[in-house]
């Protein structure tokens, strides 16, 4: 029998997780969490909310209602929702990059990587005065620093291009050149912003390989963002499915792929059109699935705050490059649920026999012939 995993198992919990702006829930109950040393996928279409998560998960949002625990090894726990931002990447050890890739494009490459480690040298050099004069302790935290920088170039197969400026690299060199500085902060946990986004094929297989390096070799989890479902699906270890704020689904990448609320909310199509499209797939299994009762455990619970009403409006971030634009029935995933209550609703009921009108009772034999009517004026 497997053991109930307990909180330690867990880098990141969210829980009952909300963000509102204005009139407008761009996240609404949302409950998940991520395994240690796993990678961990959030994924939906555009306007899901998917970057409004990790702002929130890294300090740029405060939250308008939730927890965000992260568990570090050494048996600590924060939340972080409580947390100045600056502290997060500091004592909570998240890392994280974002959608536009932000390097010192002057810079070298090892340039960047060692301004990643500037908190360490500023504490080596007693903030100026012991680097200044030069003293071992400094000395030894910089040709430290050095050596680490090293490694991570070297880990994303940049090593020969150390003196290069950062602006000169093709843009796949520059994702896995951002991730590499990340990296040089010694996060715990390493949230990526679609770091495979206009990636071609040959350098997405470079980005695999260096996400995955990093989960079998350093014990850093990682909680990406990504479109790129090839990605997503070779190399993530557990997938969660956002709509419009809500969560829709949880699960393996196989579990999730197949997923009739998944599709749909992907596919964009209305709900009497998915059947029709998983015919044309040909996944029968998933076919099934659709006379099914929505699954509650993949939606908000009665206690969340969702729009109720004829709502319409957006919000723009402007940093993030996200827009969220909520109507009232524009869930793709809700209508396969509705569509599934309908089915259920629908279902032939087979009819109770309406009761037969009583006939008139036989009369009961008296022993005397029946007295005859009369006829015509004769008595």
């Amino acid at each position: 029998m497997n053991a109930t995993p307990s909180s330690s198992d867990f880098i990141l919990q969210v829980e009952h997780l909300s963000m509102k702006f204005g009139g407008l829930i761009a996240i609404g109950d949302l409950s998940f969490q991520a395994r240690r040393g796993e990678i961990t996928a959030l994924i939906g279409p555009n306007g899901a909310g998917k970057t409004t998560v990790f702002n929130c998960i890294t300090g740029f949002y405060k939250p308008s209602e939730g927890m965000i625990t992260l568990n570090r090894k050494d048996g600590s726990s924060y939340l972080l929702e409580r947390l100045p931002n600056h502290e997060i990447p500091a004592r909570a050890k998240v890392a994280r990059t974002f959608q536009n890739i932000r390097l010192f494009s002057g810079m070298t490459l090892l340039e960047n990587l060692l301004v990643a480690q500037h908190n360490k040298l500023m504490k080596a050099s007693g903030y100026t005065f012991l680097g200044l004069f030069g003293f071992s302790s400094y000395r030894q935290a910089s040709a430290e620093s050095i050596e680490l920088a090293k490694h991570w170039l070297e880990k994303a197969n940049l090593v020969d291009r150390a003196d290069d400026p950062a602006g000169d690299l093709p843009y796949g060199a520059q994702r896995r050149l951002e991730i590499a500085r990340a990296m040089c902060t010694g996060p715990e946990l390493l949230c990526l912003d679609e770091p495979a986004a206009g990636l071609n094929p040959k350098e997405s297989a470079a980005l695999n390989e260096l996400l995955n390096d990093i989960k079998d070799n350093t014990g850093t989890s990682i909680l990406l963002i990504e479109h790129d479902m090839s990605v997503v699906m070779q190399i993530s270890d557990h997938v969660v499915v956002l709509e419009y704020g809500r969560k829709i689904s949880d699960g393996s990448p196989q579990s999730v792929r197949t997923d009739p609320r998944v599709i749909a909310a992907y596919l964009g199509v209305d709900d009497e059109e998915v059947e029709t499209v998983l015919t044309e797939v040909g996944d029968e299994a998933v076919i099934e699935q659709l006379d099914t009762g929505p699954d509650s455990a993949h939606g908000p619970g009665s206690s969340a705050s969702m729009m109720a009403g004829p709502v319409s409006d957006s919000v723009e971030h402007a940093d993030q490059g996200e827009r969220v634009t909520v109507s009232r029935g524009a869930s793709k995933a809700a209508q396969v649920d509705a569509r599934a209550r309908a089915a259920v609703a629908s279902k032939p009921v087979k009819p109770v026999a309406a009761a037969k009108p009583a006939s008139p009772a036989p009369a009961k034999p008296t022993g005397r012939s029946p007295t005859p009517k009369p006829r015509g004026g004769r008595k």
